[in-house]
């Protein structure tokens, strides 16, 4: 049987005490949030609440905590365990640490397997739904605050507006360019466009446009050219933009899945845009963290493992002060990488090979 028992003792108390940890921080935080934001509450059901709000809310929560109370639960269950001298007993027996450490990386393989699925799959579509609540009860309105905002559609086509307002779906002072062989041979200006939730598409108030013909029987270098121009009141315009694309970053970081995700970064490369960086930090996060459940559990294993004066007390300081520093170090090295100033796979990844290293030299120092 490929279980033992002491495997089997071993994964019942790491899994438990996993499971009793996240719950418990779950309700915790809950009841804050709740205090929180009861004055918002008011004019929601409680259907809305728990189904569209909490139950979308309470996964990502968890997820999020998942390495560092995988981490935590090793510390101390695996430090009550040395401190009645368990772990003695059980090296002294003739299974080497590595055999010991087993369970453990059992363990830890289904907390990263399930976090790395609902990580790309489930939590993003959870998101829509909890970020749908919060614009309605809480946000009220997204407004953003960027001035003289400029996007590349495709390789050809780009456009400027001066400002957006999300709340009527309106884009003032709008400028359209279309430009081919590095010559503009449209243009569109508008004292605004706004969003035309029937038709699902743009009309621009108070356009003029300007269109060049050229005379394609000439050479280039004797081409002529020729301009037309056209005023109107309000005219349909069909480009490759919608308001959810002015919406917030880190929301439409969010609720993409990872083949959304992934084609929406191959788009958004191809069309030449900025600030891709923040989405491809979240494309290789959602698999990188999860594997750092593997890292936290050796580490938490090697550090508590080894009876010593002060007990759990002691192990768990010295792990939380690990976890802690492993999560600052994460969260300083995407901001390079979001601000361009490292690769994000690499700036990912690095917290993970840094920590791996530790983890290693900790196994092989180890009581054994």
């Amino acid at each position: 049987m490929f279980l033992k028992t002491i495997d089997r003792y071993i994964l019942k108390k790491f899994i438990g005490t996993f499971i009793f940890s996240i719950m418990l921080i779950i309700c915790v935080v809950v009841i804050f949030d709740i205090s929180e934001k009861v004055d918002n509450f008011i004019h929601a059901s409680l259907r809305e609440i728990i189904f569209d709000h909490y139950l979308n809310f309470i996964p990502f929560f968890a997820n999020k905590l998942s390495p560092l109370f995988a981490f935590i639960s090793v510390i101390f269950f695996t430090s009550k365990m040395a401190t009645r001298y368990e772990t003695v007993a059980i090296l002294s027996s003739g299974i080497t640490y590595r055999r010991f450490l087993r369970p453990y990386i059992i363990g830890a393989g289904c907390i990263a397997l399930t976090s790395l699925y609902i990580s790309h799959f489930i939590i993003p579509k959870a998101n829509r739904h909890k970020q749908a609540f919060e614009d309605k009860y809480i946000n009220q309105h997204y407004q953003t605050t960027a001035r003289n905002i400029h996007r590349q559609l495709d390789k050809n086509t780009v456009i400027y507006m001066e400002s957006y307002s999300d709340g009527d779906k309106r884009c003032n002072r709008f400028t359209l360019e279309k430009i081919k062989n590095y010559q503009q041979y449209y243009m569109l200006n508008a004292d605004n466009i706004r969003w035309d939730t029937l038709k699902k598409k743009w009309i621009a108030y108070n356009y003029y446009e300007r269109i060049a013909h050229s005379d394609s029987s000439q050479k280039n270098s004797a081409r002529r050219y020729t301009e037309e121009l056209k005023f109107g009141a309000e005219k349909e315009i069909d480009i490759n933009f919608k308001p959810i694309d002015m919406g917030r970053i880190e929301s439409k970081v969010e609720v993409m899945t990872y083949p959304e995700l992934t084609k929406f970064i191959a788009d958004e490369t191809e069309k030449g845009s900025s600030g891709i960086e923040r989405f491809e930090v979240e494309n290789y996060m959602r698999t990188a963290f999860p594997f750092s459940t593997f890292i936290l559990t050796i580490i938490g294993v090697c550090i508590s493992s080894r009876r010593v004066r002060g007990g759990i007390g002691l192990h768990l300081a010295m792990g939380l002060l690990l976890a802690a520093s492993y999560m600052l170090f994460s969260q300083v090295s995407s901001t390079f990488a979001i601000n361009g100033l490292m690769s994000p796979l690499l700036a990912v990844w690095i917290p993970n090979f840094l920590y791996g290293g530790i983890a290693f030299y900790l196994y092989h120092t180890a009581q054994k």
